[in-house]
């Protein structure tokens, strides 16, 4: 096994460590471990919310996370002879949850899905799905199955979902600079547009002091993807994969965390994979001067990684650039065609027996494929989303017999 740089007890919240993460970026987050290129070594992570979400049959923890406090990130990690306008090389060798471990956290045997309310974050399909569900998921070696969605059984493409380089001060002050210029356009916007900086739960690291002020004062939310890399959620970025990381300060610093069993392409309910805690093992290494030589400056460059369920099955769903429920033609949106390709897949599999929001959370945590199909036909954009038939143990596609309807249970919900 290669040697733990990052360690994380799961009994403790990230603060609590004995060198605690972070969750803010910020070029002066302390360097938690130096590493040479060429080192392998393993990384521990907590759930992406600190563990704010319990395996049980209510979706009111769901509905009431502290939003202030994800993502907790492990890290960061220094890399030796790192210099801005490097690459940084970094190899998934392994992952998965927690080892040997059963408990209260997530990714002690066991991971979960959320659809976020609309008050506190929302969804892809959050105008259609305003409130708080939750769907609590058992491992099984490589699979998955879920008492709020009974029938389903699929094999999970683990992967990251977050991690990235630190941001140089110019960069960071450009990030909060156009953010907050996008908040403007609409700032009563429920969700908002985008999170700004926000000290009240952040977490610098090892940083003390006025040191850690600046930094939680400062730092950019983890929320989305950046220059840097950050929040992808590419459900192919996993075991096998080769990301080469843009290096914007000295020593790189590589953070990441937010580990998820599964996912299908997008994330859509905010909270869509089966999120959990667990390891990742890594190998890095340098490309000096990479960033001009392959022009690589706006974003990270990756190989996807060769482990993948083989399904070979899929009924797949459209979705155009028009609004059905008022009709309206808007021009190559690939947004909208791709949330009418999943409301499509929604009402389809409600003729089974699932719920609207059983149906939004199997999409969110299974591996389901999104493309775009189309971006040049006017007016139309074109996308499709393939849901492979072999996670169903009764027969999903059409036919004269009509659809096998049962009682397929019921996620958690929320409560007043």
């Amino acid at each position: 096994m290669p040697e733990v740089r990052f360690k994380v007890d799961q009994t403790k919240s990230m603060r609590e460590q004995d060198v605690p993460g972070h969750n803010r970026w910020h070029p002066d987050v302390p360097i938690a471990e130096m590493v040479k290129p060429g080192s392998e070594f393993r990384m521990e992570c907590r759930d992406w919310t600190d563990c704010q979400v319990g395996d049980n049959d209510s979706a009111n923890d769901v509905r009431d996370i502290d939003l202030t406090i994800p993502h907790m990130l492990s890290g960061p990690i220094g890399v030796e002879g790192a210099e801005p306008g490097d690459l940084l090389v970094v190899d998934i060798l392994d992952l998965g949850p927690v080892p040997q471990q059963t408990g209260g956290a997530a990714g002690q045997g066991w991971g979960y899905t959320g659809i976020f309310a609309k008050a506190n974050g929302g969804g892809f399909l959050t105008d259609y799905f305003p409130d708080a569900y939750k769907a609590i998921w058992d491992f099984h070696g490589q699979q998955a199955t879920s008492r709020h969605l009974p029938g389903i059984r699929f094999t999970g493409i683990t992967h990251p979902g977050l991690f990235g380089t630190a941001p140089s001060a110019e960069m960071l002050a450009s990030w909060n600079t156009r953010e907050q210029a996008l908040i403007d356009t609409d700032p009563n916007r429920v969700p908002p547009l985008a999170v700004p900086p926000d000290a009240t739960n952040a977490l610098a690291g090892k940083a003390t002091g006025d040191l850690a002020k600046r930094i939680c004062a400062e730092g950019a939310r983890t929320v989305p993807a950046r220059e840097n890399g950050g929040n992808h959620d590419i459900k192919n970025f996993t075991r096998g994969s080769r990301v080469f990381y843009p290096v914007n300060v000295q020593d790189a610093k590589l953070s990441g965390g937010d580990l998820h069993f599964s996912q299908g392409d997008g994330e859509i309910t905010f909270c869509g994979a089966i999120e959990m805690g667990g390891f990742i093992d890594f190998h890095v290494d340098l490309i000096k001067g990479g960033m001009e030589t392959y022009g690589i400056s706006t974003n990270p460059v990756f190989l996807p990684g060769n482990v993948e369920p083989r399904y070979t099955e899929f009924l797949t769903f459209i979705g155009i650039s028009v609004d059905h429920d008022t009709d309206t033609n808007y021009y190559l949106d690939a947004t909208l065609a791709y949330r009418r390709a999943c409301l499509n897949a929604v009402e389809y599999f409600k003729k089974f027996g699932y719920s609207g929001e059983q149906a939004y959370l199997l999409l969110g945590s299974s591996p389901i494929e999104g493309r775009i199909s189309g971006i040049v036909d006017i007016p139309n954009a074109c996308c499709s989303l393939y849901v492979p038939t072999a996670m169903f143990d009764f027969e999903v596609r059409p036919s004269p017999a009509g659809p096998m309807k049962a009682d397929r249970g019921k996620c958690a919900l929320s409560t007043a």
